[in-house]
């Protein structure tokens, strides 16, 4: 069969689990970016099969319909949501994320950096945009060749993102007055929340859902800044749950006001 960057494919050596968009080819060999799913991926041309738009659609839809939709109480008052800056190393990831937070009326700013850069720029970023929630994600993998989940250099970006959250701790020391969610596939997540990070992942060291940094930051969002969030309510409204994406339990960031 051709192929041809574009399109979209599933592995038949891991039963078709996942939906990939082939970002590149080299002779025999395929690079792949997760459709839905924050991963990178390799493969040979012949391990490739041609995905069918309908085969996992419907899942996919039903995850998105779950979302959580804030419905506020406008007849007598005014709300000031929490603002957002995304810092992100995959601009299409972003482009989704940004979307989201639209639909969601929320303010926020969204930055496609390498995650590489990120420490050395995220001061920079906060100072000008004064953001309620930062988030700081993109592409991340463990690699049990290199050591185990306890060794962070056995992992693609997570030193980065550890780093970076560092940084933007220098720059505010509140988990409150700023919160950090940090991590994408496979991070190590007890790294990221000892660096600083309020919502981080992945307690499994599985792979997570484009959006669900993004879920998170809505919910804190669109939460009274005077009330604790329920925290396992909030992880369990992403793809994959606590398994995913784990974090402490933190006030939101939203204002309420009177009269509107």
């Amino acid at each position: 069969m051709e192929w041809k960057v574009g399109d979209l494919v599933t592995r038949n050596s891991h039963s078709n689990d996942m939906v990939f968009k082939i970002l590149g080819i080299e002779e025999d060999i395929c690079y792949l970016k997760g459709l839905n799913i924050r991963l990178c991926a390799d493969s040979p041309l012949s391990d490739l099969k041609k995905y069918h738009e309908d085969d996992d659609v419907e899942e996919e839809r039903k995850f998105l319909e779950s979302l959580p939709e804030v419905t506020l109480n406008r007849d007598d008052y005014f709300y000031l949501p929490g603002k957002i800056l995304h810092i992100d190393g995959d601009e299409e990831y972003l482009k989704r994320c940004l979307d989201y937070y639209e639909n969601s009326n929320i303010w926020a700013i969204g930055i496609v950096e390498k995650e590489e850069n990120v420490p050395n720029n995220i001061r920079n970023w906060l100072e000008e945009y004064n953001p309620n929630i930062v988030i700081i994600t993109g592409h991340d993998a463990f690699y049990s060749k290199k050591g185990n989940k306890e060794n962070i250099e056995a992992y693609k970006n997570s030193m980065n993102f550890v780093n970076s959250i560092k940084e933007a701790r220098k720059y505010e020391k509140s988990h409150e007055k700023l919160i950090i969610i940090a991590g994408a596939c496979q991070s190590d997540y007890e790294e990221l929340i000892k660096a600083g990070a309020n919502f981080a992942s992945s307690p499994k060291r599985i792979n997570i859902h484009a959006l669900d940094p993004a879920i998170i930051a809505c919910i804190m969002s669109l939460s009274d800044i005077n009330q604790d969030i329920d925290l396992k309510a909030i992880l369990e409204k992403t793809k994959y749950g606590s398994s995913g994406m784990g974090g402490i339990k933190t006030k939101g960031t939203m204002y309420v006001g009177y009269p509107r």
